[in-house]
């Protein structure tokens, strides 16, 4: 059966893996993961910036692989690519490689010194000796050093081993969505862990998906929710089938699994003072949550100052308006928002720098609960509730990150400084145990340490590690997803962004493993298609452009019958009390006219001798006024002037 098995697999070897359309991966998991490697664990040799040629594998981000190695804990060996450790387990120095000439010994590993063994000047092959005892003799120490071992390296330090790998942080490998122009502000990945929403400063929203993506990790669709508007926060529902996106509009979106717009919210009006009475935020959104586990309710904030819980079967009003409580009347942002795990408490930062606590219960209203003035010195861009309902995280632009106790608020418990923070969307995130929480850090003009991704020790409130992620763009939104075990953070700055997915093979599952090591499809004879050549396109009705509505518009109002448009009057000479170029309106007037029956001669006579030709006939035969005079008044008598130029 072996021999049988040999031959097949020899047989098989003769073609390749697949044929058509599909490609596999021709690239062994090993070489894939090799080339996302971040630290110098890769012992090939080769830069895990720089994938191999030919092997289509994903790229690494762009950072410089010396500031990496620089910023990694785990980064004690300055010479990656000789295979041996420069560290020996007590912590001396490597042993130094023997002469080339010396014996090498193939077999079972060496007795140690002490016990007997004249073979002190051969290189050993096999596994590495047992540690040195403690009694052992300096010159024994001294031949021990000359030999060169040939094989997997002695383990580094497990105390060290053993600290940074107490929390399982998956760091080992990163893979860089990419897509976005500038920053990256926004993240949402959905309960599975198979589908990513990322949206940006450039106001688009791209969609990702682990299962349909190669190795060039390309998103399948784009969306765009409001032009001109940020894309400030991004929200799977419970059921991961509607997501909702919030920008710099006054107005949410609901989109399904698939980007397909289901409706936006209201808009509410401006001009009303009490806010209570409008139907929706009048102002720009700066926050907006979908409730953990009513998959019909969400949360938004505004820059108009209040908090809006939202029916998503209603996109015409709101259910509930919160209304935080200021010093003074005014209008104060709500700069972010947040739920429990649960549901059932609800916290806004308000833009005076206090920090306001809802309980959801009947009958409340606008009083917070839990009121803590002046929490911070600058606006509040991220909170987060702890699953137990303890603790209550809060970051800011004033560069720290404070946690306080749900059951004593009138101080933090901690406060983390020096972690700047220049974008309104910088949040925190927790471990999936809970035992860390983590956030990014924004890059400074005079600092060298580029954008982080900082994990802190939630019983110890201290920090454990620093993660560099990119040596030019700053971390704004991160995430840890329980499921899948990777870790997740949002960077870029005003001409590039991207969504950095740090995973380990050994400790993650499905997500970036997933596409990571998967080929993009070949082509296939299939796939060519020979173009079309069109010489005229205008030439055929079928290719012509339809007129526009105005255009069509205009040419009916200028057509006297199909616009029904009535006579307009005639100016000029006419007859009959009718004006016109026919000299009359009536057709017997213009075929007497034409044969010359009718002759107007009025045009041509001199008006003084028109009227003195009825002078005659009106004494003769008078008619209006002179016979009403002749019996009293038969000889007119006219008035006599007074001028002297009448009486010359």
């Amino acid at each position: 059966m072996e021999d049988e098995a040999e031959m097949y697999d020899g047989i098989r070897a003769q073609f390749p893996l697949t044929f058509g359309k599909q490609s596999a991966s021709q690239t062994p998991l090993e070489a894939v993961h090799n080339s996302t490697r971040r630290s110098d664990q890769n012992l090939s040799g080769t830069s895990s910036s720089t994938p191999s040629k030919g092997n289509d594998l994903p790229s690494l981000s762009s950072s410089s692989q010396a500031w990496l190695n620089s910023l990694h804990p785990r980064n004690r060996n300055p010479n990656p690519s000789s295979g041996i450790n420069s560290t020996s387990r007590d912590g001396g120095s490597a042993p130094e490689p023997a002469d080339s000439d010396a014996d090498v010994v193939i077999g079972p590993p060496r007795a140690p010194a002490g016990l007997g063994s004249d073979e002190d000047d051969g290189v050993m092959v096999g596994p590495p000796p047992p540690p040195p005892s403690s009694g052992r003799d300096g010159d024994e120490d001294e031949d021990e050093d000359d030999a060169v071992m040939i094989g997997p390296p002695p383990p580094r330090n497990l105390q060290s081993d053993e600290e940074e790998n107490r929390y399982r942080i998956p760091l080992s490998n990163e893979i860089v969505l990419k897509g976005h122009t500038k920053v990256v502000s926004a993240l949402a990945i959905d309960h599975s862990g198979s589908r990513v929403l990322t949206g940006s400063y450039d106001y688009t929203v791209r969609m990702y998906d682990f299962q349909g993506m190669n190795s060039r990790l390309a998103s399948f669709r784009q969306l765009e929710p409001f032009e001109g508007h940020q894309v400030r926060n991004l929200s799977w529902s419970p059921s991961a089938d509607r997501f909702l996106c919030v920008t710099g509009s006054a107005q949410a979106k609901i989109y399904d699994r698939d980007g397909l717009t289901l409706g936006e919210f209201v808009k509410g009006d401006m001009y009303i003072r009490d806010l209570k009475n409008t139907k929706g935020h009048i102002s720009g959104l700066t926050w907006g949550e979908w409730h953990p586990k009513t998959k019909e309710t969400i949360l938004t904030s505004s820059e108009d100052g209040s908090l809006r819980i939202w029916d998503v079967n209603d996109f015409k009003s709101q259910k509930q308006v919160i209304k935080p409580k200021l010093a003074r009347p005014g209008r104060v942002p709500v700069t972010t928002c947040t739920w429990d795990c649960e549901g059932k408490c609800i916290a806004g930062a308000v833009g005076d720098g206090s920090i306001q606590v809802w309980n959801l219960k009947p009958g409340w209203g606008s009083r917070p609960d839990i009121f803590v003035e002046k929490s911070h010195s600058d606006d509040i861009s991220g909170l987060k509730f702890s699953s137990d309902g303890k603790l209550l995280l809060s970051r800011s632009f004033d560069g720290s990150l404070k946690v306080w106790d749900l059951r004593k608020m009138k101080e933090p418990l901690k406060v983390f400084e020096d972690l700047p923070n220049h974008y309104a969307q910088t949040n925190i995130a927790f471990s999936p145990d809970e035992q860390l929480f983590l956030t990014g850090t924004s890059v400074e003009r005079d600092s060298t340490t580029g954008g982080l991704l900082c994990f802190f020790d939630r019983e110890k409130l201290e920090l454990v590690s620093r993660i560099g992620i990119s040596p030019t763009c700053s971390v704004v939104q991160c995430a840890w997803h329980p499921r899948i075990n990777q870790v997740f953070a949002t960077a870029g700055d005003k001409s590039q962004g991207g969504t950095h997915i740090l995973y380990d093979p050994t400790l993650s599952e499905r997500g970036a493993l997933v596409c990571a090591g998967r080929a993009p499809r070949r082509k296939s004879v299939d796939d060519f298609e020979v173009k079309p050549v069109i010489h005229n396109p205008h030439a055929l009705p079928l290719f012509r452009d339809q007129p526009s509505r105005k255009r069509q518009r205009e040419k009916v109002l200028k057509d006297p019958l199909k616009s029904h448009k009535p006579e307009l009057p005639i100016t000029g000479p006419g007859h009959g009390g009718r004006v016109g170029t026919t000299k009359g309106s009536l057709l017997t007037q213009y075929l007497l006219k034409q044969g010359g029956l009718i002759k107007e001669t009025w045009m041509e006579e001199d008006p003084r001798e028109a009227i003195l030709k009825y002078a005659d006939v009106a004494a003769k035969d008078p008619k209006f006024i002179a016979p009403a005079y002749a019996q009293t008044q038969p000889e007119p008598v006219f008035a006599k002037s007074d001028s002297e130029e009448e009486d010359k």
